[in-house]
């Protein structure tokens, strides 16, 4: 099984993506300025509820991320860093990963598929077995991964829960 280039099996972020990726679509700044937009895509939000911290990551993840940082002439600099391309998707990283483990405070979990954009877990799919109710992908597994793994659904943008006959589609706030 590999890690897609994690340290731990706890990360959920794709640092050999992400770092590669807002270069690429912010190629005037310097590492520094790419170096503290990783620091804040990334910094620690669980002290916040579920909620918050989504909303927070999301609006950096559609906004940008604002940092100041020193220019060659020490003059304080502020910008924004560009984290998704929307006008241009071809521009992004795209990655679907099956089968992908992620280890929380107590449990480890391993979820149907996550898929990245730049490196961000944007998207959460669970899939079950076609003689299973697809609320059972719900109570069982969303809300299980909810509470063990919270960390991965800072960045979530989608969840999408499917039996093969029957799907729904829905975010991190979303009920039944």
């Amino acid at each position: 099984r590999g890690t897609l280039g994690r340290e731990t099996m706890s990360e959920v972020v794709l640092f050999k993506r992400l770092r590669p990726a807002l270069m690429k679509l912010n190629p005037g700044l310097p590492t520094e300025a790419i170096e503290l937009a990783v620091e804040e895509l990334t910094r620690d939000l669980s002290k916040m509820s579920l909620a918050a911290a989504n909303r927070e990551i999301i609006k950096l993840v559609k906004n940008g991320v604002t940092i100041t940082f020193k220019s060659s002439d020490e003059e304080n600099v502020t910008e924004t860093v560009k984290v998704v391309d929307w006008n241009n998707p071809g521009n992004n990283d795209f990655l679907l990963a099956s089968q992908f483990w992620v280890t929380g405070e107590m449990y480890k979990r391993r979820l149907d598929m996550v898929g990245f954009v730049n490196g961000i877990p944007f998207v959460m799919i669970e899939l079950k077995a076609a003689h299973k109710t697809l609320r059972s992908a719900y109570d069982k597994n969303l809300r299980d991964y909810k509470s063990t793994i919270p960390h991965l659904f800072w960045y979530n943008g989608v969840i999408i829960l499917s039996n093969g006959s029957q799907s729904r589609l829905g975010t991190v706030t979303s009920e039944w």
